[in-house]
């Protein structure tokens, strides 16, 4: 009979050092993409003749979508980064 195979696992602090690294990453490129967002909605909302509110939504909309993509990219590959692009 052979011996078991260990599993080599990280570090309880690694872990934590690591997912405190990705959720700093991602919350700042959420909240940067809302205010980026919500800026520009400022600035198109009187061209287009949109309420306060449209505007707000939009910018809603953009930082909901950052957070489903740094969310995709943290399941996509195990990094500390929000970002699709590999090595990052």
């Amino acid at each position: 009979m052979s011996a078991p195979h260990s599993i080599d696992l990280p570090h309880a602090e690694t872990v934590l050092k690591t997912g405190k690294t990705y959720v700093r990453d991602l919350a700042e490129r959420v909240v940067s993409t809302g205010l980026q967002a919500g800026l520009g909605a400022v600035v198109v909302t009187r061209p287009f003749d949109l309420t306060m509110w449209e505007a707000a939504g939009m910018a809603g909309v953009a930082a909901s979508l950052a957070l489903v993509k740094g969310l995709i990219a943290r399941w996509r590959s195990v990094t500390n980064s929000a970002s699709l692009v590999k090595d990052v």
